[in-house]
């Protein structure tokens, strides 16, 4: 049997997706076979296996750490939101249906033998498991049918250590309120407490430390420092949104769309790394005056966004800021670039009131319609750019590797755009995949792609950059980086981080 600790927290974003991925980190430094695993997940941020089948993205960053390739069984249930009141329900990569927050808590306790069995496939070959939790184990209206905090931690009889939030302030009353929460027996598994993102003078936590160990009887066994990391996880977009995370003075602005039902925010991360280059979430069309480039990004419910882009204005800056400089669409932004896009099957019904949206117009920046499936579309993709044009010759002939995970195909309108003034002949580079659909489109300052993470590999998001700011004739004061190797050193930084403020010695006495 496979050791195992696992990691719950007294909120949502207290830190524990990078806790498990520094864990992974240093147990696979020390030469243990680390797995990570998730029970229950719920994000609009995915990750597509080797095999097509589809996960959450904090479990594919947390393998990244743990040395190992992102399997699925790393996360046999992944929730991802439609609306206010209900998620697409995904087990075991596939996709079982849309369900509202009641239908679902009613099906849940169903899944527990895919948890099992995708938890005990894992021990068929790790030393290590490190389980997440999910929000707080103290959600005591919902502890009866758990799956995924200490309900979960029961069925493999795991050890926890339970993490708060300093930065956010009241974490005395987060760490021993939750503790008061618990059922007796699950307090017991609570062995260790974690005090994350402390800034200051460590020393005047000592006496607030003495007293809730005292009063709560299980030790502080770490207080982590607050410190800024390049890695993502399921909660890291509420910081890109207010803009603190990222500098403010650099010569190139990166403006994405902040929609409201953005995907894959993660395809921005490659730039966000190179100095100089700043990138902010806006929802205001007059922040797009100042920006060198646009992204339109990934959307869960692409009418939807479609539609809150002609509502709220953007769509006209969209199209006005595309005359003069670049507009890049990934995913559902892609769709959103063409001139139509077509429900006919009711896909996004949840999110687009009944049936009323059977079609939207996009913002015709592309010369293509698009039409949403009810088969997705999952696969990991490689290839090579041909030769691009415009800012994005800078990529021509390099290699690109990243996954689609989209509802629905794109096609090349025989008319052109919606005047019908113009034809095929102006759309610059047309690339499909191996069945023929397209995949990626270039016309003069626009580019489109389904690909997730098609900027990840080497130093394209750095040559795009570089393009960018030779064409603003600034200087971009930054050396060419290779974005998966800092990555890789960032896994390493937030180790070293662990090993210095988490008590090591005492985690790995829970298996003695």
């Amino acid at each position: 049997m496979s050791k195992v600790i696992m990691v719950q927290g007294t909120m949502s974003n207290v830190g524990k997706s990078l806790l498990v991925g520094g864990l992974c980190r240093i147990f696979a430094q020390d030469g243990w076979k680390v797995a990570p695993f998730k029970s229950q997940n719920m994000a609009l941020n995915s990750f597509v296996t080797k095999e097509g089948l589809e996960l959450g993205r904090a479990q594919a960053m947390q393998a990244e750490c743990a040395k190992v390739s992102p399997s699925v069984y790393m996360n046999p249930i992944l929730l991802k939101p439609t609306n206010d009141v209900g998620s697409q329900v995904i087990v075991n990569g596939e996709v079982v249906g849309n369900m509202s927050a009641r239908e679902y808590f009613s099906y849940k306790k169903k899944l527990v033998p895919d948890i099992l069995a995708a938890y005990h496939k894992l021990e068929e070959w790790a030393d290590i498991i490190v389980i997440e939790g999910a929000g707080s184990p103290a959600e005591i209206n919902l502890n009866k049918d758990d799956i995924v905090n200490m309900g979960m931690a029961r069925l493999v009889d795991a050890p926890v250590l339970l993490v708060g939030d300093i930065d956010r302030g009241g974490v005395f009353a987060q760490l021993l309120g939750t503790l008061e929460l618990l059922e007796k027996e699950d307090r017991k598994r609570v062995k260790g407490l974690v005090i994350n993102k402390f800034r200051g003078d460590k020393s005047l936590l000592d006496s607030g430390i003495t007293m809730i160990e005292d009063m709560g009887g299980v030790p502080v066994v770490g207080t982590l420092p607050y410190v800024p990391l390049m890695i993502d996880d399921e909660d890291s977009l509420s910081e890109r949104l207010d803009n603190r995370r990222y500098q403010q003075d650099g010569s190139i602005l990166l403006a994405v769309v902040r929609l409201p039902r953005i995907s894959n925010f993660t395809d921005m991360a490659p730039f966000e790394t190179i100095p100089g280059v700043t990138v902010r979430y806006v929802t205001d069309l007059k922040e797009l005056d100042a920006a060198d480039m646009v992204i339109v990004p990934g959307s869960k419910n692409t009418i939807s966004d479609m539609k809150w882009l002609i509502e709220s204005g953007m769509e006209s800056a969209i199209k006005r800021f595309a005359k003069e400089k670049p507009v890049v669409g990934i995913c559902g932004g892609f769709q959103m670039l063409g001139k139509k896009i077509f429900d006919p099957h009711g896909v996004e019904n949840d999110a687009n009131e009944g049936d009323s949206f059977k079609e939207i117009r996009g913002l015709d920046l592309l010369p293509m319609e698009s039409v949403l499936q009810t088969q997705k579309h999952r696969s990991q993709t490689a290839g090579r750019f041909s030769n691009l044009s415009n800012v994005y010759g800078a990529l021509s002939k390099e290699a690109f590797l990243g996954y689609e995970i989209h509802n629905g195909n794109s096609s090349l309108c025989q008319n052109g755009s919606v005047s019908g003034q113009e034809s095929l002949k102006s759309v610059d580079v047309i690339q499909e995949d191996e069945a023929g659909n397209v995949i990626l489109l270039q016309k003069e300052n626009i580019f489109g792609t389904y690909v997730h993470g098609i900027f990840d590999q080497g130093e394209l998001a750095y040559k795009l950059m570089k393009a960018l700011a030779d064409q603003k004739h600034v200087e971009l004061k930054a050396d060419a980086l290779d974005y998966r190797a800092l990555k890789d050193a960032e896994y390493d930084k937030l180790a070293d981080v662990l090993r210095k403020n988490l008590d090591m010695e005492f985690v790995y006495s829970l298996w003695k």
